[in-house]
């Protein structure tokens, strides 16, 4: 083996390196009925979200997302994804949502609709991802540990 000293020795040994692969350009992933699919999940919460070109109906569970989600700061979380992508209005969203409490299920729905328009139109997909709404929010509650009262709390000491 030749005796290497310095970067320029590296690189003549090496010799010339592949060209950079570059990524193939994002494509629309659609089924036969026009629409896009997506799973979000977030705390212990699984949305499967489907959205298509409509009038902005959002209907989760078979109700309304209004009825569904009543306290509006969780009807905001829902619209931020249409809001940062600029398209309000323009998506018919249909969510089926299971485990978790409401809080939850609000952020699976968002993770879903994010990654459900990024699949619909990629060109939404830097704004989505700049605004970290593609990125799984990965904090669950830890399990509870036997020979404690909680996951970590423990039962008070006493020396007598």
């Amino acid at each position: 083996m030749a005796d290497i000293k310095s970067l320029d020795d590296l690189k003549s040994a090496v010799g010339s390196a592949p060209a950079a692969v570059e990524a193939a350009p994002r494509v629309p992933v659609r089924d036969k009925l026009g629409r896009s699919y997506a799973t979000g999940k977030r705390k212990n919460a699984v949305a499967r979200v489907w959205v298509k070109p409509g009038t902005g109906k959002v209907v989760v569970n078979g109700k309304e997302m209004a009825v569904y989600f009543a306290r509006p700061v969780l009807q905001m979380i829902l619209k931020q994804p249409f809001t940062v992508a600029n398209v309000e209005g323009q998506f018919d969203v249909y969510v089926t949502v299971a485990g978790g409490g409401l809080s939850g299920q609000a952020g699976a729905v968002k993770h879903g609709v994010s990654k459900a328009l990024q699949l619909y139109e990629p060109a939404l997909r830097g704004a989505l991802k700049a605004a970290g709404f593609l990125t799984r929010d990965s904090r669950v509650v830890e399990r509870k540990k036997y020979g404690k009262p909680k996951a970590r709390r423990s039962f008070q000491f006493s020396k007598r």
